[in-house]
């Protein structure tokens, strides 16, 4: 069972997920309202929207590992400050240089803290919940997503674009403050380094991921993961651009965006049901594959405001779901002591593939792609994802059968 303290952190940990989603709808929102207030084109953004992700990798990797060996608290709590901090200071920006260091600076300290928040997350949930807990407390990102969707128009009635700013950055900060008390501190707690003497691990367990056996499982968790995260990052980033070019217009695109991520959260509960109670393969081709549909469908259509939302519900909630029910698949492809290793090594790898969505629609824009076909181009990596799906069954093999020699080799020695 989970005691309430834990609940409480628990809670607290979405509540981070919930500013990062929050974050990444800000900046979308908000540019195609820069030209009119600070004379910046929307197609001058592509590498802007971008910073952010090259931050998060950066922090990831280089200050992250720094929780476990100071604790996760006190990188998640500086990590989210810092963020908060970062965010607020975008506010200022006047030019797309600007921007771009802020928002590099933001993703660099998300980076810190977001691997720490999930890896903390794992540690706190019960064994046989950890995928479900994981899943639950990633779902904050459409969340966010949604929230900054639906009250963008009253916030930027009240305080312009940098209102966007001022809530999301003045949200971590408190969100830090309550984390300093609530957490637990010290170095994490847990079975690492038993685990590490039981199987004489290597220094660099991650190592092991790109070696047989476990490169196909890695492989298809990574491709999957990286092809996702081009269409989530492409989607959130231009979305609200993108709409109001179909006849819709800013406020309304901006809920549209909003109501359309809310849909991730009902669709990755549901994904992660299938996966964890049914062939996880069909599950996947069933998600991806609905995705493709939509925004086939999308290609194919004239705008019409009802029957877009419908359609982009199942389409950028599917890719937010997608961010929900991977890391539950990998608790599946790999056993524990690869676990950790494998879920950050594939969000760097995922890395590349975001990296990739925002200068995508921004070429797409400065060649003025129009509105159905910027968004029915999300049908080649959702299509992509189907087809990298038809091997999980085979990469799910791999695990009993190492174990199965694992537990051989241990009855051979006893």
């Amino acid at each position: 069972m989970i005691s309430p303290r834990n609940l409480v952190a628990l809670a607290l940990l979405a509540g981070v997920f919930i500013m990062e989603g929050f974050d990444i709808a800000a900046m979308g929102i908000a540019v195609p309202r820069l030209e009119a207030a600070l004379g910046l084109e929307a197609a001058s953004f592509g590498w802007v929207l971008t910073g952010i992700l090259v931050g998060i990798g950066v922090g990831g990797a280089t200050l992250a590992p720094l929780g476990d060996r100071f604790g996760r608290r006190a990188l998640i709590v500086a990590g989210c400050l810092a963020t908060g901090l970062f965010t607020l200071a975008t506010s200022t920006a006047t030019t797309t240089t600007g921007f771009l260091a802020w928002r590099f600076l933001t993703g660099f300290a998300l980076g810190a803290c977001l691997p720490n928040v999930s890896a903390l997350s794992s540690e706190i949930a019960p064994a046989k919940l950890r995928a479900t807990v994981m899943a639950v407390v990633s779902s904050g990102i459409p969340l966010g997503l949604f929230m900054a969707g639906v009250t963008a128009p009253a916030i930027i009635e009240a305080w312009q674009w940098q209102g966007l700013f001022y809530v999301c950055g003045g949200f971590a900060v408190v969100l830090a403050a309550i984390l300093l008390f609530v957490l637990e501190g010290g170095p994490p707690k847990g079975s690492k380094p038993v685990e590490a003497k039981a199987d004489d691990s290597p220094k660099l367990p991650q190592l092991t991921l790109f070696k047989t056996p476990w490169l196909l499982p890695f492989g298809v968790f990574a491709v999957i993961l990286g092809l996702n995260a081009l269409n989530l990052y492409l989607l959130n980033s231009w979305l609200p651009t993108v709409l109001p070019q179909a006849g819709l217009t800013l406020d309304v695109a901006a809920q549209v965006t909003g109501v359309a991520n809310l849909a991730g959260l009902a669709i990755g509960i549901g994904a992660s049901f299938l996966v964890d109670n049914w062939k996880k393969g069909p599950a996947l081709m069933l998600l991806f594959g609905s995705m493709a549909l939509s925004f086939i469908t999308i290609w194919l259509t004239a705008p019409d405001q009802t029957r877009w939302t419908m359609l982009l519900m199942v389409g950028v909630g599917g890719a937010n779901a997608g961010g929900m029910v991977l890391p539950g698949l990998a608790a599946h492809l790999f056993p524990a002591r690869l676990l950790s290793s494998a879920v950050g090594m594939g969000v760097l790898v995922a890395r590349i593939g975001a990296f990739a969505g925002p200068p995508l629609g921004a070429a797409m824009l400065a060649a003025n792609v129009p509105p159905q076909v910027f968004l029915g181009v999300a049908a080649i990596p959702a299509t992509a994802c189907v087809l990298m799906a038809l091997l999980v069954g085979r990469a799910l093999l791999v695990r009993p059968r190492e174990e199965a020699k694992e537990q051989a080799a241990e009855a051979a020695v006893a």
